[in-house]
């Protein structure tokens, strides 16, 4: 089973950020978003990430120029009827991912291997909501996807071990390191850092230490390259949150539960760095 040409369902920072690494490992990809404003974004993105590739002498300008030249974009999902590997990248809500799932499945060839970006949401649901749960598959990138070498790949308990080698190849085409898990709630990365992250915060709300000194003591004492609350801002703590209740509903275990802290920092919109505050200011 070759892989000789993809689609990329978003344009915001992870699905842009797969365009790019796709791009430079020689594919063609289509990035494909709702409006055009958004693929607009995207593309800027890409071009400020390639350049300062070639400014770093990490790449030349001409590969850089021959990456932008393999991206094509669009406003239609229809645009993906063609490609061998479809990766979705759109926001991590259950019901829009599954309505991508139904829509790519009745628009793509039958041979289209269906993959998901998703950080928690669970691979068996999507492929349930297609005919092919067979060449469903989780292909987890990490942020920033041009830099982390990671992909986690998520098998399906239907997953044909065949789309596994496929993606498993293309992954170290892209430069990537893949590693493969089967479909569980948070899967393995996760699973693991969102609960330290929620215990970080429940350090903060119960007024053990600042958040300089928790993440202080962290990269100084466990070298960790950013401190766990530097780090839920920088992954947004939304997200945190929604994996966090991923976690405790789907292990049903109340130790997932989380903070009252991170929930009540995000009904007030304070999300990280996205918004410019959250446990630091940005």
């Amino acid at each position: 089973m070759k892989i000789g040409s993809i689609a990329v369902l978003g344009a915001g920072q992870m699905g842009a950020g797969i365009a790019q690494v796709a791009s430079c490992s020689g594919l063609p990809v289509v990035m494909i978003d709702i409006e055009q404003k958004y693929i607009d974004k995207g593309i800027g993105t890409i071009e400020n990430s390639l350049s300062k590739l070639v400014s770093k002498e990490r790449m030349t300008q001409e590969e850089a120029d021959v990456a932008m030249s393999l991206i094509s974009t669009s406003v239609s999902r229809q645009a993906a009827s063609d490609a061998d590997l479809i990766i979705e990248a759109i926001p991590e809500v259950k019901s829009l991912k599954i309505s991508a799932f139904r829509e790519l499945d009745d628009i793509c060839k039958e041979t289209a291997i269906l993959a998901t970006n998703t950080s928690s949401i669970s691979i068996n649901e999507l492929a349930a909501n297609t005919d092919r749960p067979d060449r469903v598959i989780g292909m987890h990138f990490m942020n920033p996807v041009p830099i982390m070498r990671l992909v986690e790949v998520i098998n399906g308990k239907d997953t044909l071990p065949e789309v596994t080698d496929a993606v498993l190849r293309l992954s170290e085409k892209m430069g990537k390191i893949p590693l493969q898990c089967n479909d569980s709630p948070g899967f393995i990365s996760n699973r693991i850092l969102c609960p330290m992250l929620n215990e970080a915060i429940l350090t903060l709300q119960e007024g053990v230490a600042t958040p300089e000194a928790i993440d202080g003591i962290m990269k100084l004492g466990m070298n960790h390259p950013i401190g766990p609350l530097a780090l839920a801002d920088l992954i947004g703590l939304d997200t945190v949150l929604h994996i966090m209740n991923v976690l405790r509903e789907g292990l049903e275990d109340e130790k997932y539960a989380p903070a009252d802290l991170l929930i009540s920092m995000v009904s007030e919109g304070n999300l990280g760095r996205k918004t410019g505050k959250g446990f630091y200011s940005y």
